[in-house]
């Protein structure tokens, strides 16, 4: 397993559109995956998204027990999840606070749907499909963007909400990046 360098905004391979994965199992998948998972763990995400270390496939992980970037989250399951699919399953958004390890420093006020339906495959080409709600919903939400293209500040309406991790939350150690 290996860190992988995470890709900061300005870097035009954020902004692609993710090719589907059309082969599981495989030793290379295998290995991104590790690799994601490591990457992760060592920036203290949330969640990764394949395209944030450069590799423009519809491939996105997630979960984590306990979050020291977001200390007030409830646990999300650890999740591999490929080539989804994202529905609302209520007309409620609610905007709370979002960083990405691509946008160091920084966080923002996102709205996002605050249930959601999500289905794809894991790793082994297995079907998933949850329903989910809040944090786990925005984190989904969040991560699956990073495969059209999209960094969570293209989606601030109020940029008055939007400034650097130290000055908006000094309690959060200042420094690990965003």
């Amino acid at each position: 397993m290996t860190v992988r360098e995470i890709l900061k905004m300005g870097d035009p391979r954020l902004l692609r559109q993710a090719e589907p994965v059309t082969e599981f199992n495989t030793p290379e998948l295998q290995a991104l995956i590790a690799d994601m998972f490591e990457t992760m763990i060592a920036a203290n995400g949330a969640g990764l998204a394949a395209p944030q270390i450069g590799v423009n496939l519809q491939l996105v992980i997630f979960g984590f027990k306990q979050n020291q970037r977001y200390p007030d989250a409830p646990e999300v399951p650890e999740t591999v999840l490929i080539n989804p699919v994202l529905t609302p399953i209520s007309d409620e958004q609610k905007e709370d606070w979002e960083g990405c390890l691509s946008v160091p420093g920084l966080r923002g006020v996102v709205p996002r749907w605050t249930r959601l339906h999500y289905e794809g495959v894991d790793q082994h080409g297995a079907s998933i499909s949850r329903d989910v709600e809040g944090f786990h919903a925005r984190v989904v939400q969040h991560e699956c963007d990073h495969l059209a293209g999209i960094l969570y500040p293209m989606r601030i309406r109020d940029f008055s909400q939007f400034g650097y991790t130290s000055v908006l939350f000094p309690e959060l150690d200042p420094n690990h990046d965003d």
